[in-house]
């Protein structure tokens, strides 16, 4: 059966705005990567509505396209509500005592993170060093190696970014990002992991493209470091 077109979607209407905010609930109970097919099938609308919705929502940044552009995540600006709303995230004094020792060793930038409902909370950016980023590393994970190290927790993702992130964490225990954003620098991200294995956060390095691409001088100092922090945070 043909479907009827859409009527024009407006702030003025509040069923389009709740449906709005429905299809918001609906990618975040049904994780990154979902299609508007499912979507649609999830909340019962009409596909050419759901389409539409997630196109607004998508033009708004409140969502994204995965990177092989199949499905749907969260964007930007539901992190940085979610962030207003939540309290922030301190670090011990314990924990933050191994990050400053980590800094003094490696000249460049050591920044934590934790992976909080498959989003990027960046818990301690490092003031010498700053994240270059860290709005469009909410909005483009892909492009940065702690969202691609988020990202390749998800059997689900794929697509030759994703692919070259899974080799790297299997041959260095760390994903990297080289020259991809700035030509001279490059950035990794050690996995920081619960008890039980599952993925909590990162401890991530920024700097001359030259160390990431030879990472072993950078893990050899971080990957202690990421270690005792392990039990710190998680």
């Amino acid at each position: 059966m043909r479907e009827t077109a859409a009527p024009a979607l407006s702030a003025r209407q509040p069923g389009a705005v709740h449906s709005a905010l429905s299809v918001l609930e609906a990618v975040a109970h049904l994780g990154a990567g979902v299609s508007a097919q499912r979507i649609s099938a999830e909340l019962g609308l009409p596909r050419a509505t759901t389409y539409r919705l997630v196109n607004l929502l998508v033009e708004d940044e409140y969502l994204v396209r995965t990177p092989d552009l199949a499905g749907f995540a969260l964007g930007a600006k539901v992190a940085q509500l979610a962030a207003v709303a939540s309290p922030p995230v301190r670090l011990s004094s314990a924990a933050r005592s191994v990050v400053d020792d980590a800094r003094r060793v490696l000249r460049g930038g050591v920044h934590v993170a934790l992976y909080v409902d498959r989003r990027i909370v960046v818990v301690d950016s490092d003031p010498d060093f700053p994240l270059s980023d860290e709005a469009r590393l909410a909005r483009e994970p892909e492009r940065f190696a702690l969202g691609r190290l988020l990202l390749v927790e998800d059997p689900a993702a794929t697509g030759e970014v994703i692919e070259a992130a899974r080799a790297d964490l299997a041959r260095w225990g760390a994903t990297r990002q080289s020259g991809e954003i700035t030509a001279t620098t490059g950035c990794l991200a050690l996995p920081i992991r619960d008890g039980a294995g599952v993925l909590a956060g990162a401890l991530a390095f920024s700097g001359a493209r030259h160390r990431v691409d030879e990472p072993d001088g950078v893990l050899a100092q971080l990957r202690p470091a990421a270690d005792a922090l392990a039990p710190l945070m998680v």
